[in-house]
Parts: structure tokens; sequence; C-alpha cells
């Protein structure tokens, strides 16, 4: 079980971790919810209504890991458009897209996110340090989710676009102020794939 993900009892997935290990995904997922910032219903926090009829934003985020994970929803980035009105057509189509869709995008987000740092913080600390994640099939789907949003927030800063980038950073030397941020990249997707392989059927 140590590093990757097992299947439990009723569908679940368990994983054993130690205390640094904790603490990175913890700290990972807080600075997740912190760059997606809050809901438009943090401004009404008296209507329960106010983020389920707010508009979204209808232009990209500035932020590249933003972008990552808020991607517009039309067009593909690797052709170019024919013609200066089918540029035109597109940017219309994902800007209405966004505004009735990104609200819910990241309310999941950090719902997930949340779904996270919850199963940490109630954590029961093992005599060794560390201490055994259970997780419900629920929970599972939510860590599956929040992972893979992280390893996208990670890859942007890293400018990991294709599988030739991840192959190149493998070489970085240990002095590279990015081998933390690639140790992390890639310790994450070994969670990710061993939690994939305990929801397949």
């Amino acid at each position: 079980m140590p590093g990757h993900f097992e299947p439990t009892s009723g569908g679940g997935a368990a994983v054993a971790l130690d205390d640094v290990e904790i603490s990175i995904i913890r700290s990972l997922a807080v600075q997740l919810l912190e760059l997606i910032g809050p809901g438009p219903a943090e401004d009404a926090p008296d209507d329960p209504l106010a983020e389920l009829f707010a508009d979204g934003p209808t232009e990209p985020p500035e932020d590249p890991v933003l972008r990552r994970l808020f991607p517009d929803a039309y067009g593909d980035p690797e052709r170019a458009p024919d013609s200066p009105a089918q540029a035109e057509e597109r940017l219309a189509h994902s800007a209405e897209f966004r505004r009735y869709t990104e609200n819910d995008l990241r309310a999941g987000k950090r719902e997930n996110a949340l779904a996270v740092i919850r199963s940490l913080d109630s954590l029961t600390p093992a005599g060794d340090g560390g201490a055994i994640l259970k997780l419900t099939p629920q929970e599972s789907r939510q860590w599956l989710t929040a992972l893979n949003d992280l390893r996208l927030a990670i890859g942007a800063r890293l400018d990991i676009t294709a599988e030739d980038d991840t192959d190149a950073l493998y070489g970085l030397p240990d002095e590279d102020p990015r081998k933390p941020m690639v140790m992390a990249y890639l310790w994450l997707g070994g969670l990710q794939e061993t939690l994939v392989a305990t929801l397949l059927p």
C-alpha cells in the first residue's frame, strides 16, 4: 500500500501516507482553493440562490494555471481558424459557454479540493508518524478529480504541454529550482494512476 492506492471492500480506496506526503497534498489543495477563489455566493452569503443564478465570466482567465483548469470550450488550440469570421465565431461561442458553466466548474473544483483537505484533516496518526487514508467511492472520485487538477496546475507552472516536455524534466539536476515541483508532479501522477485502477470494474 505505501505510495499507491489499493481497492477496499465496498468500492473505496486506501493509501498509506507519511506526514510529509500528507502535508504536501494538503498544502497543494489549499493553494488550489486560493487560486480558484470564492464563488459568487461569497459576496451574498444570505442569498442561497446567488451562485445558482450569477453569470460567470466571459473572458478566459489571465493566470496560465486557471486557463489550463478552465480552457475555452470551442476551437482546437492546435489548429488556427480558417478565417477571421471563424475566429470571431469561436470567441463568441466560448464566451457564452464560459458565462454559463464556469461558476459551476469552479464550485465543483472547490468542493473536490475541500474534500481532500477534510479527509486529510480527519486522519488518525499511526505509530510511525503516518496514517492510512481510507476513502469511500464518492471520496475516491473527488480525490481523483482533485489530483488531476493539481497535476494540471503544476504542469501549467512547468510549461508541460506534451509528453516530450515531461520526458525532458526527468533529467533535471537536483539544484534546478523546478526539481521539487517536478517530483510532486510525477508522484501525484502515480497516485492518480493507482486510484484510477481502484475505480475500474
